[in-house]
């Protein structure tokens, strides 16, 4: 697994130059929880991921009008994967 450092709203993740695909966005939740489960969960079988999201929704704890929207972005070449493994179970 790929370590990864937190600062304020940037992601840093470390030997992301392996990854020669770009990242895709395979999901868009509401809250930077459900977020950090779903990244949570990847990250755990091996698939690295970025959060992409409004700095002042996780300042100021809005999640009017976009703030809280959290884009889940995966490199290409684990998009398919990744979105049949956070897919809801029926």
């Amino acid at each position: 697994m790929t370590p990864s450092y937190q600062i304020a709203n940037i992601v840093v993740i470390n030997d992301m130059k392996k990854h020669k695909s770009e990242f895709v966005v395979i999901d868009t939740v509401q809250g930077e929880l459900a977020a950090q489960v779903i990244r949570s969960h990847l990250e755990s079988e091996g698939i690295p991921v970025l959060l992409k999201y409004e700095s002042a929704g996780i300042v100021y704890g809005l999640t009017i009008d976009g703030l809280g929207e959290v884009r889940i972005l995966v490199p290409q070449e684990f998009a398919k994967e990744a979105k049949e493994m956070i897919k809801p179970q029926e």
